[in-house]
């Protein structure tokens, strides 16, 4: 299968591309690469759609782990390859345990997981399976993260679910040596 979005030849790029290529690159994504290159196409909404992600990835205060975990968990959700394979790598690096990687990956509940872990795994299942926290669960995140925290939590879930219908739909190739594919879900999930 071939990309849906090709890369676009440094010598094509409009000024508004070559602009982007510089803000992301100058950024700590460090490079245009994943949705980037698919989003290149489009340099209003890939300016604005990066400048949350920025803030997402690395401008929360929560652990970097659990901003990875929920990765994790919404990339499994809509069975996004690129984006698991990208964030897997980066979960083990920032520390996420592999016990939990594997059993995201086989969409079981992951065991032992510290109380911060259960707590962000609970709000991104919630946030993907019904689009809202109950009050519990709500309340719990409220005290443990602040309600910016949850609103983080949420977005998180909500922009790489975008990112996996961007990814999924471009069919960007996997980089060399990566793992097998994610299984698809069955229960009528994506």
């Amino acid at each position: 299968m071939s990309t849906r979005f090709p890369a676009i030849p440094e010598g094509d790029l409009t000024d508004a591309q070559r602009a982007l290529v510089a803000e992301i690159a100058g950024g700590p994504r460090g490079g245009v690469r994943g949705p980037f290159l698919a989003l290149l196409h489009h340099p209003p909404l890939a300016h604005r759609i990066q400048a949350l992600g920025e803030h997402l990835r690395f401008g929360t205060g929560l652990p970097q782990q659990l901003v990875e975990l929920a990765v994790l968990i919404t990339a499994r959700r809509w069975t996004c390859q690129y984006e698991w394979v990208a964030h897997a790598r980066i979960a083990r690096k920032e520390g996420l345990a592999k016990h939990i990687i594997t059993a995201i990956a086989e969409d079981r509940r992951p065991e032992p997981m510290t109380e911060d872990e259960a707590l962000v795994h609970d709000v991104a299942q919630a946030a993907h399976g019904g689009g809202e926290l109950p009050d519990p669960l709500f309340a719990a995140a409220v005290a443990r993260f602040g309600r910016a925290g949850v609103l983080d939590l949420l977005a998180l879930c909500g922009y790489y679910a975008m990112l996996a219908m961007v990814l999924n739909t471009a069919r960007l190739s996997l980089p060399e040596g990566a793992p097998p594919p994610l299984a698809p879900l069955t229960g009528g999930k994506p």
